[in-house]
């Protein structure tokens, strides 16, 4: 399984190693309003806080960092970028954890987009969520599940519309 397997920090129980198919979603600082009673996609297909995901040279800083290091620290297997908060379908390689790679994600995107916003201060939220995939269906089922998001939040038609995901991203 690798290092750490199951851990804590803090409130989420995560699950770190390698050969692992895992759905990890991190979202922005401010995607949840202080007082929601779920935290699940539900209320993040809302579009809650500043969604500053919502412009395309921004989701693209998240996209291209996501695919940076693809095939070397990890496998993507599906990803999309929506307003304020990001799904990847992944499984990481043997030298690298879990949650190095969504740290290293989010410290660099969030750099990227500061400095480009012209803006300081905290991007993503503290935390990111994670699920390992049981078997085949759970991994198809989360795959088109993460491709057809921005089609549940009603951004776009077809899955393929959606500039940055994996359903349909074109690397402009």
């Amino acid at each position: 399984m690798g290092r750490r397997g199951w851990h804590q920090r803090g409130y989420l129980p995560h699950l770190d190693g390698h050969g692992i198919v895992q759905h990890v979603v991190f979202r922005l600082h401010d995607s949840v309003p202080p007082n929601a009673e779920h935290s699940g996609d539900d209320v993040l297909d809302r579009g809650f806080g500043s969604a500053v995901l919502s412009d395309p040279a921004l989701a693209e800083v998240v996209a291209r960092t996501l695919l940076h290091h693809d095939g070397e620290r990890y496998v993507l297997h599906a990803w999309c970028v929506m307003p304020n908060h990001v799904h990847v379908l992944m499984t990481t390689s043997e030298d690298h954890e879990l949650g190095a790679i969504v740290r290293s994600w989010k410290a660099y995107s969030a750099r990227q987009i500061n400095e480009a916003c012209e803006r300081q201060g905290r991007l993503w939220a503290a935390d990111y969520f994670d699920r390992y995939m049981r078997d085949d269906p759970h991994f198809w089922t989360s795959k088109a599940y993460i491709e057809n998001n921005p089609v549940a939040a009603g951004l776009c038609s077809r899955a393929d519309e959606w500039r940055f995901s994996s359903a349909g991203w074109r690397g402009e």
